[in-house]
């Protein structure tokens, strides 16, 4: 902890916000940098051999691809924002993803994943681990009590995201845990479009939280990461299995700062991109051209009590279908003029995404891909920004007038 926080024999935990500033560095380790210095070296050097072989033995720093102190800074204070012992930082959240499906299951396991899921952790489902002889087992998760009729002693992990991509769906973490539990599989959370800010799974009872550092705790669009938090045996068998030579796929340290300048103002940012989004949705629940809409803390969402329970606040992300369905969409995006159009999200920037489009224009190459499970051909997926509300409003009415 920086000296810039409160000591620990004042017994006071200093608050998320602060956390998220100062948290695993001082910057009397580092000639007085306030920003940590950022560590471009692929190597370590040492002045013997034996230094070297105790290194090793060790485990010690020997290798970029395995450790850099700026990448360990945002580990560090990624997994004490999380409230987990340790942290991984990876180059992208799919890289996360395939790390942690590679590095915990084996040929005969079985991994449970909800019916809906980021497009291209689907894709991995479908098309990559079966390859290794692991069983994935999609279930519609938003009952927990279909996981019962999936478990089996092969169940090695469950693993879902809340509140789900692009859906905006929330799911139950600790009923899914508790009978994930029982036969003493592992729950894996995405936890991407809430962040830590909004929402910690381990104290609902999961086990591994995943993040992409690409989205929200970055926050600004300009760079990829992805991360693993969860308990230190398991964040390091993930480190020297997954990351070492399964994947071998290292978050650079330039990303690294970017992500850490960005994770300063995560709890700011979630707080008036959560505030704006509800305003948002409710605007567009009340448009004649809207036929649903769904955000977390919206009053009409089945699941509210849980997401309240879960959640601090409902997050920048919400997802609205059209009376006029596909060509509905397609005509707002259109005439959108302030929203980028974007796959991605979380950043400073409004964003919306149409993915039905995407597949149909996907499918003219490989005919082959297949919708996922949940998404409607209406389904339009909103990032609310950080623009004045009244002018992303403004936006959406126009474009929503010429549908």
């Amino acid at each position: 902890m920086s000296k810039a926080t409160p000591p620990a024999e004042s017994n006071h935990r200093p608050g998320f916000a602060t956390r998220a500033i100062h948290h695993g560095y001082d910057p009397a380790d580092f000639a007085g940098a306030v920003a940590p210095p950022v560590f471009f070296t692929s190597t370590f050097g040492f002045g013997s051999l034996e230094e070297m072989d105790a290194a090793a033995a060790k485990g010690g720093k020997l290798y970029a691809r395995e450790h850099n102190p700026t990448t360990e800074i945002l580990e560090t204070r990624l997994a004490d924002l999380e409230g987990a012992e340790a942290g991984l930082a990876l180059a992208t959240g799919m890289a996360a993803c395939g790390t942690l499906m590679l590095g915990l299951l084996s040929q005969g396991d079985e991994v449970v994943v909800h019916r809906t899921l980021y497009a291209n952790t689907v894709a991995l489902m479908r098309d990559g681990i079966p390859r290794f002889g692991i069983k994935v087992v999609p279930v519609d998760l938003s009952d927990p009590a279909n996981l019962d009729t999936v478990l089996t002693e092969r169940t090695r992990l469950v693993y879902f995201e809340t509140p789900v991509n692009p859906t905006s769906e929330i799911l139950d973490i600790g009923a899914i845990a508790g009978r994930a539990r029982k036969v003493g599989a592992r729950v894996a959370v995405d936890g991407t479009f809430a962040s830590p800010a909004l929402q910690r799974p381990l104290e609902h009872g999961a086990d591994i939280v995943l993040h992409s550092l690409t989205k929200y705790i970055n926050g600004h669009g300009d760079v990829l990461g992805g991360a693993l938090l969860g308990d230190r045996e398991t964040i390091a068998h993930l480190h020297s299995h997954g990351l070492r030579y399964l994947t071998g796929a290292t978050l650079s340290p330039m990303a690294a700062l970017m992500i850490l300048r960005g994770l300063k103002t995560l709890p700011l940012r979630m707080e008036a991109h959560s505030r704006s989004a509800l305003e948002i949705a409710r605007r567009l629940q009340a448009h004649r051209a809207v036929a649903w809409v769904n955000h977390p803390f919206l009053d009409s969402n089945p699941n509210l009590a849980v997401a309240k329970r879960q959640m601090s606040n409902g997050s920048g992300m919400l997802a609205f279908g059209l009376k006029q369905g596909f060509e509905g969409a397609r005509r707002l995006l259109d005439g959108l003029r302030l929203a980028h159009k974007g796959v991605s999200l979380g950043d400073v920037e409004t964003l919306v995404n149409h993915p039905a489009s995407i597949l149909r224009a996907r499918q003219q190459v490989r005919p082959e891909a297949k919708p996922i499970d949940g998404v409607g051909e209406d389904l339009i997926r909103l990032s609310v920004g950080l623009e004045d509300n009244d002018d992303i409003w403004a936006d959406l009415a126009q474009a929503l007038g010429k549908v």
